[in-house]
């Protein structure tokens, strides 16, 4: 019973958070999100002078009135998006110390991304990869989107495959594959060994918003003093035996983990991508807020820079 008021509550923060989606992306009809095309809408854009046989709804009155002539106002009318959930199903993911599994959190997460976007007209789809491509799924509106989505994440999760993770690969993939301007998020650990994925990146943020989501456990950021204890990467086999109980390696260990995130987040802004990083260590939901609302200052701040 605890569990199901606590599902309730999660799905009721969720219904009252909106995704900020970056730039003038909407394209679809009868969607709810800013686009770049001029037409009938809410969002001024500009103003010109009217022509014989317009309608005559769209004169700016106010305008007209101070002009010799009548004006039109131009503005952005509200359209839909596609939205590409890139998502990592490497090995990597099937490790966590905390509340839930990496690739549990990722599968959570695109799953609220979707909730939350497919409420708006938008249609979302995926590309699950690990060393390949492994699923690529239409976007489509709605909840069918939705489930169809999280449907084949649950599927790839539950049947890992062997090798790391090619991300350079996957985004790829999307630069060929995504031909209209989308909202690109891409969900990994973003423990890789190939610095590839950062030139592609930068080139599918030419055309397309991308976000680069890092999933993170406690104990990849610092670890206890628990003895001595051997360490296995899931994606090679390879091991090594660790004594936790030395002060001088933990504070080794937490410094290079900050290298890490702070490497992480300069590599996706170079590559004009938006770092977000979510941990296993606390509710998605929380985390959702503190992001949401942070991306929302963050894009208010560059509107009113302009």
């Amino acid at each position: 019973m605890a569990d199901l008021r606590r599902q309730q509550h999660s799905l009721d923060v969720l219904r009252r958070l909106r995704w900020p989606v970056p730039g003038r992306l909407g394209v679809h009809p009868w969607g709810d999100e800013r686009s770049g095309v001029l037409g009938p809408g809410v969002e001024y854009a500009d103003a010109r002078e009217y022509q014989f046989g317009e309608d005559s709804r769209l004169i700016d009155w106010n305008l007209t009135a101070r002009s010799d002539s009548a004006f039109v106002r131009l503005s952005h009318p509200d359209r839909g998006i596609d939205v590409w959930l890139l998502v990592d199903v490497s090995p990597s993911l099937d490790w966590g110390t905390a509340n839930c599994l990496k690739k549990d959190l990722a599968v959570e997460f695109a799953d609220a991304a979707a909730l939350l976007l497919t409420r708006y007209g938008n249609r979302v789809g995926a590309i699950v990869f690990d060393s390949t491509v492994r699923r690529i799924v239409s976007p489509t509106p709605g909840r069918h989107g939705r489930h169809s989505v999280v449907a084949t994440l649950r599927a790839a999760v539950s049947d890992p495959g062997a090798g790391g993770t090619d991300l350079e690969l996957a985004l790829r993939t999307a630069r060929r594959l995504v031909r209209r301007p989308s909202l690109l998020i891409v969900i990994s650990d973003f423990l890789l060994d190939a610095a590839g994925w950062r030139r592609e990146m930068r080139a599918v943020a030419e055309r397309h918003e991308v976000v680069a989501v890092r999933v993170v456990d406690p104990r990849e950021l610092e670890i206890p003093d628990i003895g001595v204890v051997t360490f296995e990467d899931p994606e090679t086999g390879r091991q090594v035996e660790v004594d936790t109980s030395s002060r001088r390696l933990r504070e080794r260990f937490r410094a290079a983990a900050a290298e890490q995130r702070a490497r992480f987040t300069g590599e996706v802004r170079e590559a004009r991508g938006i770092p977000i990083e979510i941990s296993t260590g606390r509710e998605l939901v929380q985390q959702l807020v503190v992001i949401l609302r942070a991306e929302q200052a963050r894009q208010r701040r560059l509107r009113s820079a302009r």
